[in-house]
């Protein structure tokens, strides 16, 4: 009875998904909830999935050019105010400072909700000549925004993320490096995460505070809601205008850079598992999998069965590699091992090690194959690479299933009724339009994607002229 009672601890995903998802970030002990309110405690099993992403993503950014600073987390009020589209933008977010130990302020802090204006005030001493640029610099930190609704990994009041903060000579740079860093998020979430994302810049609405524009990668989740992965933002002269960021270019002309920013966070640990995740818990991809194999020894009080299973991790050295020797019992083992994701079992007992094989278990299809003990090596590299490829094939098939297409506004409406997803349609560039559908539908515009389509000559909703197509969705 025990061991099936673990995974029936998991509400279904199509009875509550938002259920499932909760018992599965408590049940794989991803997290914990914490005193304070709307903040989490990331857990082992969850900080090893980020310290992994971050890992593997910091690489891709080193070999993009790009260095690793630290910036204050506190930001006077008075740096804050100096970009006002962008201090309106975060001004509900922002959590206050008012006094340093017993005595007010004279003037107030806010913890850092993002660092723009710290980079900015930074660069306006650092940068004086051409010769200075560009600065490509990134930060990994957490940041502090003062959300209503909390939800674990998704929405937190303090989240880990890295933020790139870049400073050019030209527009041009300015806009390439937006484009290469939104490069990096969606390969780094197709290759490392076996995510497949939809890119594409924001609307003006959807933009982010600040910026010229924003460029993002959107994944559908399990539920068919839309999560922003990552973005990407060209700010052009704006910020170094209202921070006065000059340098004297090779004419000899004062001019102002031109900026970037970029960010990705504890966020995406959410999307892993709503795109991977099943009734059993947690599915994770090997390349961020903390535990890639976990062996399981079957009777192992048994004479050599605990020394075998010993002596298989050590041979598996190349990979992450555990060995669960808990007095639990097998189908328990089983359970768990299935419930924390981990992606390949492998299971030894007496007559396994008599006939020289032991069973191998697949966490993403359940499959089963024997393994003969010497090749266990190769064995184990080929099926780890095929999982990582399944999860991604597995994640695109859904994804372009979920992909509709509307050309009239009664179709669009009933397809955001009916079914779950994302939904292409034209639009007229209107942020009055698009205010209207989010207010009538609860849907938002996700991306004008890169490649862009002309499915029709009118707006879906309005019926003005047509200037772009978008992909529409619900979102978390």
């Amino acid at each position: 009875m025990a061991d099936k009672k673990l995974v029936e601890a998991i509400t279904s995903m199509d009875e509550d998904f938002a259920q499932w998802y909760t018992d599965v970030v408590k049940k794989a002990e991803l997290i914990d909830y914490s005193n304070v309110k709307g903040c989490m405690v990331i857990k082992p099993a969850g900080y090893a999935i980020w310290e992994l992403i971050q890992r593997q993503l910091d690489d891709m950014f080193k070999a993009a050019g790009v260095e690793n600073v630290y910036m204050p987390m506190f930001i006077p009020e008075g740096l804050l105010q100096k970009e006002k589209d962008h201090v309106e933008g975060f001004a509900p977010e922002v959590a206050w400072v008012t006094h340093g130990g017993l005595n007010p302020l004279q003037e107030r802090m806010c913890v850092r909700p993002t660092s723009e204006t710290l980079f900015c005030d930074f660069y306006k001493g650092d940068i004086q000549s051409y010769r200075d640029l560009p600065r490509v610099y990134n930060q990994w930190c957490s940041v502090v925004r003062w959300e209503k609704e909390t939800r674990p990994f998704l929405r937190s009041r303090e989240f880990l993320w890295q933020e790139g903060h870049t400073a050019h000579a030209t527009a041009e740079e300015a806009q390439e490096r937006t484009e290469q860093m939104l490069d990096i998020y969606a390969e780094f979430c197709e290759k490392v995460l076996a995510i497949p994302v939809v890119k594409g810049r924001k609307t003006e609405k959807e933009k982010f505070a600040g910026a010229e524009a924003t460029y993002t990668i959107e994944a559908l989740m399990h539920d068919g809601k839309a999560l922003q992965s990552g973005t990407s933002h060209n700010f052009g002269d704006g910020f170094a205008k209202a921070f006065d960021i000059q340098f004297t270019d090779k004419d000899n002309k004062l001019k102002y850079v031109h900026q970037t920013s970029w960010g990705m966070s504890t966020r995406i640990i959410g999307a892993i598992i709503m795109v991977h995740g099943d009734n059993s818990g947690l599915v994770l991809p090997p390349k961020v999998a903390p535990t890639q194999v976990m062996i399981i020894p079957i009777q192992q009080k048994k004479e050599g069965v605990l020394e075998k299973a010993y002596e298989l991790k050590d041979r598996l050295s190349n990979f992450r590699v555990k060995v669960d020797d808990s007095d639990k019992s097998p189908g328990w083992k089983f359970s768990e091992q299935e419930m924390r994701g981990i992606p390949i079992r492998v299971e030894i007992g007496p007559k396994d090690i008599e006939a020289g094989k032991c069973v191998i278990c697949r966490r993403d299809n359940g499959e089963k194959v024997e393994a003969a003990l010497d090749e266990l090596e190769h064995a184990v590299a080929e099926i780890l690479e095929d999982i990582q490829s399944n999860l991604f094939r597995k994640a695109k098939t859904h994804l372009e299933s979920h992909i509709y297409v509307a050309k009239a506004k009664d179709e669009f409406v009933k397809l955001f009724a009916e079914k779950s997803g994302f939904v292409k349609a034209m639009w007229c560039g209107e942020q009055e339009c698009e205010e209207k559908i989010k207010e009538d539908m609860s849907v938002t515009s996700r991306c004008m994607p890169y490649e862009q389509e002309c499915l029709s000559d009118t707006c879906v909703y309005c019926g003005k002229p047509a200037k772009k197509m978008v992909y529409w969705g619900k979102a978390y």
